[in-house]
């Protein structure tokens, strides 16, 4: 139903209104006339809750036909003044009607009570207009907000689609140029390094429908990753595992780990002669979860390289992610480029 009561809860207090509204008018009549106050509140509830209803419905429509802003003021006015009289006038036919079927049972019927009955019922209907638009009002504002707020849900969702569409493809080339390379000094090398990579893949699709994946899971698919780059680099690469079985059951974004691990062999063991080493660490501090990559850093590696567009991409999905409650931080030390994510720790628990 619409108006007055929309809301089984919204109409229960409509009516409980209308009641202690009946109950006191009922008190204000027996002690003016002398009537019995049974004799009263017989008299008045009935006609309270009907004139409630009646009132808020009629007043409700006319809200709705009439909105504030957009009806000339005079056709405002004119509107409700007519539909005052004829509701008052019907609510005191209704009550002369009602206190005949009461017989020696009702008040004693006069002109005085009937034009009291008429006035209170402009009144109450002008009462009823004022509220029926406050709560249009209110709820206009709720659905503005509700919209705002869908609005930016699906901006920073379709923002954060696009900052990981952007991983993959950058992956990918890299992979493909390796593969190409390796087509001509090793093809059994590249045909183990294209299934991994279909493998890698495959093992995605649908990840992007998670909004959040246990750190396991993201290990399980770094380390198909390594397996594509362990083709390439051979003994070059080394990798260091340090993960808390704690930690291990946090959740993270999909796939956020992967480009500083790819980083970290692109920049630091791919530019070193010797190979290198790549080094994850994670750890539960508190209410945070704590994330370390370390690589050496490259021969032709500059110093206080910032990491290129993986790590870019990397601080733009935690800031659109979890806003300012995570943080990433890059630093180097002894020639060792490092970098440190601090994350909400968050489980399917919590």
């Amino acid at each position: 139903m619409l108006g007055p009561f929309g809301s089984r809860q919204g109409s229960l207090l409509y009516l409980l209104a209308w009641l202690m509204f009946g109950a006191a008018l009922a008190w204000l009549l027996a002690a003016a006339t002398g009537v019995p106050l049974a004799a009263a509140l017989l008299f008045v509830l009935p006609l309270a809750l009907l004139y409630g209803v009646a009132a808020g419905f009629s007043s409700y429509f006319l809200c709705r036909v009439h909105p504030l802003g957009r009806t000339a003021a005079w056709r405002l006015f004119a509107s409700f003044v007519f539909a005052a009289f004829c509701m008052s006038a019907l609510w005191t036919a209704a009550a002369s009607g009602w206190n005949e079927l009461l017989g020696g049972a009702g008040v004693v019927w006069n002109r005085s009570l009937g034009a009291t009955i008429f006035g209170l019922g402009l009144i109450l209907y002008g009462m009823c207009s004022v509220a029926n638009y406050l709560v249009l009002a209110i709820g206009r504002a709720r659905d503005l907000e509700t919209r705002e707020l869908q609005a930016m849900v699906a901006a920073r969702d379709a923002e954060l689609r696009l900052l990981r569409t952007q991983v993959d493809p950058h992956f990918l080339f890299n992979s493909l140029n390796s593969v190409s390379a390796l087509t001509t000094i090793d093809p059994r090398a590249a045909r183990e390094m294209t299934l991994q990579l279909a493998e890698f893949f495959r093992r995605t699709l649908g990840l992007e429908a998670r909004g959040r994946i246990t750190l396991g899971d993201e290990l399980e698919m770094i380390g198909h990753y390594l397996a594509i780059e362990q083709v390439r680099f051979g003994e070059r690469l080394a990798w260091q595992e340090d993960v808390e079985d704690a930690a291990r059951a946090c959740l993270l974004p999909p796939l956020i780990l992967q480009p500083l691990v790819e980083n970290a062999i692109k920049h630091g063991v791919a530019r070193r002669l010797e190979g290198g080493s790549v080094r994850l660490s994670a750890a539960c501090a508190g209410t945070l979860l704590r994330i370390r990559v370390e690589n050496e850093r490259g021969d032709d590696q500059p110093a206080g390289a910032s990491g290129g567009h993986g790590l870019a991409n990397v601080r733009e999905r935690l800031l659109h992610a979890y806003a300012h409650e995570a943080s990433v931080q890059s630093s180097e030390e002894e020639g060792m480029f490092r970098v440190e994510l601090l994350l909400p720790l968050e489980t399917r628990e919590n």
